[in-house]
């Protein structure tokens, strides 16, 4: 099989308190014993994967009315996705050469609000949408309850065609392959991408914020990790797949990584 080529879907960008995505990056000191807090910006991106048997979307981003009330507003406060209305997934397809009738597959990472925004697009349609049955469960849980406000339910709870994904990791398509990368939610999933002629890449979404989370292995701050011992297990799994090959790790929201990616790659 060929090189697959992936396309990435700007979706806007998205400002947080630094202290989520990186554990203790603003701390007092006898110094300093009142720091100024820092936000940060971080891209908000999808992935359109085309395989020879289909066109696979990764991820389907926030809402566009995420910051007209569709997000509770003390969540928009501390997660700022200010452009995403100018970022909807129907236009983001459009910027590269795709509509949301070219998608035959949808898998998400997870189901959190600035991942799952896009899935009433599919709603009714045959179009499976591959998610870790973990994390259906545990959203549906988090959504209904109130105890996990990072899930809106109106983002998932549509007439979907949920394929729901079972154990540590399998077979999508040939040369794509999913992996249960556990931490940052229960069921977070990455994907294994083989592409022959070009390197392959290993998406682990959110399992990294940054480069900072997986290379140096600065753990994300409380609030972004549901369980610290499972995170720490999902980032060695993957640094012995890098190990093994050659590969090309996409995080979750790197500004300077998306900046580096060209549209198509």
């Amino acid at each position: 099989m060929g090189s697959m080529d992936v396309h990435l879907l700007d979706r806007g960008s998205m400002s947080i308190d630094l202290n989520y995505p990186l554990e203790g990056a603003v701390t007092a000191t006898e110094s300093n014993p009142n720091p100024d807090a820092v936000r940060a910006d971080g891209p908000v991106f999808n992935l359109v994967i085309e395989h020879p048997d289909a066109t696979v979307l990764w991820d389907t981003g926030s809402h566009p009315e995420a910051g007209d009330g569709y997000w509770p507003a003390e969540i928009y406060d501390a997660f700022t996705h200010t452009d995403a209305s100018e970022h909807d997934l129907p236009t983001a397809l459009g910027e590269r050469g795709f509509s949301l009738d070219d998608i035959d597959a949808v898998v998400q990472s997870h189901l959190h609000l600035d991942h799952a925004g896009g899935l009433r697009h599919f709603a009714g349609s045959e179009v499976p949408i591959y998610v870790h049955e973990q994390e259906l469960k545990h959203a549906y849980f988090g959504a209904t309850t109130g105890t996990d406000s990072a899930y809106i339910l109106d983002d998932f709870h549509h007439d979907l065609n949920w394929e729901p994904l079972y154990g540590d990791g399998g077979y999508l398509f040939e040369g794509i392959d999913w992996l249960h990368l556990p931490g940052h939610t229960p069921g977070h999933t990455g994907l294994l991408v083989e592409r022959n002629s070009a390197e392959d890449l290993l998406v682990v979404g959110d399992l990294a914020y940054s480069s900072v989370n997986y290379e140096h292995e600065h753990p994300m701050g409380r609030d972004l990790l549901h369980s610290r011992q499972d995170w720490w297990a999902s980032l060695r799994r993957c640094k012995e797949l890098e190990k093994r090959r050659a590969l090309e790790v996409v995080y979750g929201h790197d500004p300077e990584q998306v900046a580096h990616f060209p549209p198509t790659f």
